[in-house]
């Protein structure tokens, strides 16, 4: 077949395939290692067909057929990675869940949108950005991690309270109880429920320490005028 020519085997095309094999392979490995739902597999697809659109792009001469004129061919590959980009948007947001008041996966959407730019860059062959860019990525999700536990964070939780109505403590008493565990509550409000048989207080709490938290749980489960607690993390 007259199309199997030398160009078809031309390392222009395999080469920047092969790199965002290897790039998006590397991180998805890392991703699954912590049970991330978008793991090896797809990370390493991602990678490669962002590789796979834009070296089609680049070179369009090869493949839009002998006999259409050079002046009728628009190379432009900014469009092509604009139209991989937005496809990505829409796969990143799958991975993005609430739980309550957290917000789960946008690491993980990070490292598709990252992974996806980096094939656009091993497929228009910016080899020195596009390496760059992996080895880089590659530090932020692993070695940072470990920067990150180091550094001081605070924790934050929404607390909700229920006692029973003639039994409720004042939100004085309340806050004097949770700022002497060393933890800042905002505004409680304020909740009448099951026909006015139930009071119940509820705050974000904030706590330099974590530990913190786990204090203001003991010390309400101890309490006997206590009906039901949750104390939901907002950060993890």
């Amino acid at each position: 077949m007259e199309f199997l020519d030398a160009r078809v085997f031309s390392a222009d095309y395999f080469l920047p395939l092969l790199g965002a094999l290897i790039a998006g392979s590397l991180i998805g490995v890392e991703r699954g290692h912590r049970g991330q739902p978008a793991g090896f597999r797809t990370h390493a697809l991602l990678c490669v067909t962002s590789a796979i659109l834009m070296v089609a792009a680049n070179h369009q001469t090869a493949w839009v057929g002998a006999d259409t004129p050079h002046d009728m061919i628009r190379i432009d590959p900014v469009r092509m990675s604009h139209g991989i980009l937005t496809g990505v948007g829409f796969l990143g947001g799958g991975v993005i869940f609430r739980e309550g008041f957290t917000v789960h996966g946008l690491t993980t959407a990070a490292s598709i949108w990252i992974t996806s730019a980096l094939g656009i860059l091993y497929g228009v062959g910016f080899w020195s950005v596009a390496i760059a860019g992996t080895v880089l990525a590659i530090i932020i999700l692993s070695t940072f991690r470990i920067l990150d536990r180091l550094l001081p964070q605070q924790a934050l939780a929404e607390v909700t309270i229920r006692y029973k109505r003639d039994g409720a403590p004042d939100t004085a008493e309340l806050r004097r109880q949770i700022l002497e565990l060393g933890l800042d509550p905002a505004p409680f409000s304020h909740r009448l429920i099951k026909k006015g048989a139930i009071i119940e207080h509820g705050a974000t709490v904030r706590a330099n320490k974590r530990e913190r938290m786990d204090r203001l749980a003991a010390l309400l489960r101890d309490n006997g005028k206590v009906l039901e607690f949750e104390i939901t993390p907002r950060n993890h």
